[in-house]
């Protein structure tokens, strides 16, 4: 897929991704290294917490949403490169053998006035589990490069 400079996005378009499993060793090796809370890390201990069983960091599962979203349909030149966020929520845990893919929808369009060669992009990515259920949204501000004049 080619990628879209912010002369071809618009306030309403989609894009989609792949798949991706979620699966509990990961669960417990990324809470080991960046999150080690109990609820991350051991089932039984989990049980008896706010999550009632293993959950993923929400840390975690922004990580696996990175990854959606370099893989996924949505492609602005230059890369995801993110200016900052106004949302950012995690309305339902993600659990061992879920399967999360996200769309992401463009909400508006800023071509820069200062630097002529790029604007801010706002995007909301919302993650699903199998089940369509959110499992993360988060609205950001992106920085996309404007379509060359060599290639216009």
């Amino acid at each position: 897929m080619n990628v879209q400079f912010i002369e071809d996005l618009a306030p309403g378009q989609k894009y989609g991704s792949g798949r991706l499993r979620v699966e509990a060793d990961r669960i417990k090796s990324f809470a080991t290294e960046f999150d080690p809370q109990p609820f991350h890390l051991d089932e039984a201990t989990a049980r008896d917490t706010l999550f009632r069983g293993l959950a993923a960091s929400g840390w975690h599962t922004a990580a696996l949403t990175m990854r959606l979203l370099v893989d996924g349909e949505f492609r602005p030149a230059g890369g995801i490169i993110g200016a900052g966020f106004e949302e950012l929520r995690w309305p339902k845990p993600v659990r061992p053998g879920d399967e999360l893919h996200l769309e992401s929808e463009i909400l508006e369009v800023r071509p820069s006035k200062s630097r002529p060669d790029q604007g801010l992009v706002k995007v909301r990515t919302t993650t699903f589990n199998q089940h369509d259920e959110p499992v993360q949204v988060f609205t950001a501000n992106l920085i996309v490069q404007r379509r060359p004049a060599s290639a216009v």
